[in-house]
């Protein structure tokens, strides 16, 4: 396996020089849900830890990110997203977004510039209201900025955020592509103190593989799913065994739905959905492990899980 996990790296940014010396620091990773976060951690770490797909409220879990570079090393958290939470596990991914702040040395904002909007809406005004509370300096990344069909729109932006004064720096960016985003980790920079690392050199994240693993088989779930379902499922790694002597290793991951009508859906006709994902997910954790994976899946009913206090306990998703 590549150096990723406290088991694992890839090509990051161009690392920036501080000449006042090497900074560390922790980083929250805050925003509205799909407004890019887990894709920008991603870009800037050079390695997928966080799964990405186009609906939102896919991020359910804190997920540790170590940049690490000629100008220090830098912790990012990437959170869920902060929405209007009224079921029990939505309620638990805004506070651990929000909870985060508390932890964390400063805050990356990012917001959505293809939406074209100016200004902070609930969720930003709650952030940054957080941010202003504990006192943490914060950088605003304007994302998504290559969606903007007419550039000239990126100014009035950025000059209507500036009106709030709240930032310390403000960078359109776009994470997809990496337009700015070496800029972007040099403004951050700026903001930590100077120190020693938090991690050795080879640490990209405090997640196991398990976890990832795990999450690449719910990545699969997202984008094959249709409407509601995916947020209706949850994946348990029961069982990895590595075989040392194949080079590979077996994974048994059961898939939790609601009722039985999500678990035919999972399923599909002749057992061809659960095929392709079981498919898909094995050549992302093959990927993410360097080495072969095995992946053996199981769906399994669980009613009303999401809105349980006993079982979101026991699936890791209470504070």
């Amino acid at each position: 396996m590549k150096e990723r996990t406290q088991d694992g790296g890839a090509t990051a940014p161009e690392k920036p020089a501080r000449t006042a010396g090497a900074v560390a620091g922790t980083v929250a990773i805050l925003g509205r849900p799909n407004v890019g976060k887990s894709t920008l951690l991603n870009r800037i770490v050079g390695e997928k830890l966080a799964i990405v797909t186009p609906k939102p409220q896919t991020t359910r879990n804190r997920i540790v990110g170590v940049w690490n570079g000629d100008g220090g090393q830098i912790v990012f958290v990437d959170t869920p997203g902060v929405h209007g939470a009224r079921k029990g596990l939505n309620r638990y991914m805004v506070g651990e977004a929000m909870a985060a702040i508390a932890d964390v040395d400063a805050a990356l904002l990012v917001v959505d510039g293809s939406e074209g909007k100016s200004g902070a809406g609930d969720a930003e005004k709650m952030i940054l209201d957080g941010l202003a509370d504990a006192k943490k300096p914060v950088v605003l990344a304007i994302n998504k900025v290559d969606k903007v069909k007419d550039k000239t729109a990126v100014l009035p932006m950025l000059v209507s955020w500036e009106k709030g004064g709240r930032f310390a720096a403000m960078v359109p960016i776009s994470a997809t592509r990496g337009t700015n985003v070496d800029q972007l980790v040099v403004e951050i920079c700026r903001m930590l103190p100077e120190g020693e690392p938090l991690y050795g050199p080879d640490m990209l994240t405090d997640r196991t593989e398990r976890f990832l693993a795990a999450e690449l088989v719910r990545e699969q779930l997202f984008l094959r799913l249709k409407q509601e379902l995916p947020y209706a499922t949850a994946v348990v790694v029961e069982t990895w065994q590595e075989r040392p002597d194949r080079g590979d290793v077996v994974i048994d991951a059961l898939i939790l739905v609601e009722r039985d009508s999500q678990r035919g859906i999972v399923l599909g006709k002749g057992g061809a959905m659960i095929r392709d994902i079981g498919t898909a997910a094995r050549k992302e954790i093959s990927a993410l492990l360097d080495r072969p994976a095995h992946l053996r899946l199981e769906v399994k009913v669980v009613p009303d899980w999401t809105t349980s206090p006993g079982e979101l306990a026991r699936l890791g998703y209470a504070p």
